[in-house]
């Protein structure tokens, strides 16, 4: 069982400008990810995928880099586009998909996850954050009636994909191009653990984490 984790890199970033490369404590923001994932026992191989090379001398040892067409750069690129193109070029059993946005995501979260799916009870994994509260969804309610307002420790509650990783065989993304299959197992993240770095708001919180947390 071959499993290997990706992380697409892309550095024309249009909300936050250099983000992948911008420094969150002492390191380039995409590093503390590929730590991560290279720090998980589950995991074979990591690479970067990034159609520039010159981000080589900055990748963690250990880390693998490939380069990927500067045609996946563009802004309406889908990511199947690129999820498509890696496991053209790189075979495995397992693909970990993960995000250089997502920072504070831990080794003992994924390999958790991984030896779900490696147990035959799920056939692909996600990192979700628990949200119990009342939510609504095009214009109703989502999990609870007006009628009978429910104490919000009883409400369902709903989870929301936080984008930090995605676990999936290569036969689910060959045979259905689905990076979740009809089993997935959900890997539960507090709100810090499964922050998504998508504005400037984001990283200057990140920062704020990153030096409380003595992260460099």
């Amino acid at each position: 069982m071959k499993t290997v984790a990706f992380v697409p890199i892309r550095l024309n970033s249009q909300r936050v400008e250099g983000k992948n490369l911008r420094l969150l404590g002492r390191e380039p923001l995409m590093c503390h990810i590929l730590k991560t994932l290279l720090a998980t026992q589950r995991i074979d191989e990591v690479y970067v995928y990034c159609s520039d090379e010159s981000i080589r001398p900055l990748l963690p040892d250990g880390v693998k880099f490939l380069r990927r067409s500067e045609e996946l750069d563009r802004d309406t690129t889908l990511g199947r586009e690129i999820y498509d193109a890696f496991t053209n070029e790189v075979e495995a059993d397992m693909y970990v998909l993960a995000h250089a946005t997502s920072p504070f995501i831990r080794s003992r979260t994924i390999d958790e996850a991984l030896g779900k799916i490696l147990s035959g009870d799920y056939d692909s994994a996600l990192s979700v954050e628990r949200i119990q509260t009342f939510a609504w969804y095009e214009g109703r309610p989502l999990n609870y009636s007006p009628d009978n307002v429910p104490r919000t420790q009883t409400l369902e509650p709903v989870y929301v994909e936080t984008s930090a990783f995605f676990i999936f065989p290569r036969r689910l993304w060959c045979e259905r191009r689905r990076r979740i299959g009809d089993r997935p197992y959900m890997a539960v993240v507090d709100r810090i653990e499964g922050m998504d770095i998508d504005y400037p708001e984001d990283f200057a919180m990140a920062e704020v984490i990153a030096a409380a947390r003595g992260i460099g």
